[in-house]
């Protein structure tokens, strides 16, 4: 039976070091308009309060940049996502920087505290970072350390203390205690630029990553089948889309962090497609369109746009 979908819209950029990504959506929306589509006029949305005016603020947490902002903005996406499950819809998250992933499992995880969640992370990078390991103290390298509840002390380079570490541990409790994910049922697809911390945590804790070569060398399918093999467990199933995921060399640099050699848009929706497929999913995301960095228009929020009509009606 086909999904309730409701449109959560969470135009907040904080947890990034470039701004930008808090007109993402709105790029979006235009890209589907110039294409001559109604498709943000087909369904329900929620707009989530920002707070992206604590740009100007005086930031004191070198380690976590604005981390009270960002704990205020993932808890006000966690209870949109939380009250959009609860009242029956699908929520599709359109969200600026990637920090806000962590609002987002946060609310499934308070909306179904007792089923366990598989997430498939489509994105460049591995987003493992703590405040204890951050080369950048920026947000959206962090929410998956927050959802895993992991600090990876074992390669902390930064004192953690005070105020800074107060607001991190609120980040890992928003919504349910923690974790809310075990690192078995977090698989990436395209992940490709890792700092070394992250990249001994997920050796550590045997978190699966399908390079770009390597599901072209043994197909998308199979890759597949592999990942609903291993969350066959889970109960339900969150997608994350960054846009990085994708090669900007290919596609356009309308992204915070463009990295090269990644998928091209038919290589996502073929992925969310077999994903959907499951009837597991019950949550997706796209998030880091930055259409200020793009070089060529607004190229990167119009393939976004192709991904999410494409892959809309398998929801």
């Amino acid at each position: 039976m086909k999904k309730l979908v409701k449109l959560v819209k969470n135009r907040s950029d904080i947890g990034a070091g470039t701004r930008g990504s808090d007109m993402g959506i709105d790029a979006i929306e235009i890209a589907a308009i110039n294409k001559g589509s109604d498709y943000f006029n087909s369904y329900p949305f929620v707009d989530v309060k920002t707070h992206n005016e604590s740009i100007y603020d005086k930031d004191r947490n070198t380690f976590a940049k604005r981390i009270g902002q960002v704990l205020q903005q993932c808890t006000r996406l966690s209870e949109s996502v939380k009250e959009t499950l609860s009242s029956g819809y699908f929520p599709l998250v359109f969200s600026g920087d990637h920090s806000s992933a962590l609002g987002t499992i946060s609310g499934i995880k308070a909306a179904f505290p007792d089923q366990s969640l598989g997430v498939v992370w489509i994105d460049a990078h591995a987003d493992l970072h703590s405040p204890y390991t951050s080369p950048s103290g920026n947000i959206h390298g962090m929410p998956l350390a927050a959802a895993l509840a992991n600090d990876n002390l074992d390669c902390q380079i930064n004192p953690v203390e005070g105020e800074t570490l107060a607001y991190w541990d609120g980040l890992k409790t928003i919504g349910t205690d923690l974790p809310k994910l075990d690192a078995e049922h977090l698989v990436y697809f395209g992940v490709r630029d890792t700092e070394d911390a992250e990249d001994q945590l997920i050796s550590r804790l045997g978190i699966r990553n399908y390079k770009v070569d390597e599901i072209r060398f043994r197909g998308m399918p199979a890759c597949v089948e592999e990942t609903l093999s291993r969350l066959s467990g889970c109960a339900m199933i969150y997608i994350s889309f960054d846009v990085d995921s994708m090669d900007c060399d290919l596609i356009s640099s309308g992204t915070g962090t463009p990295v090269a050699k990644g998928f091209d848009q038919y290589e996502v929706i073929e992925l969310i497609r077999a994903i959907l497929a499951s009837g597991k999913v019950v949550c997706l995301e796209v998030a880091e369109v930055n259409p200020l960095l793009d070089n060529k228009g607004n190229k990167m929020a119009e393939t976004a746009f192709e991904v999410i009509e494409l892959v809309s009606p398998f929801l």
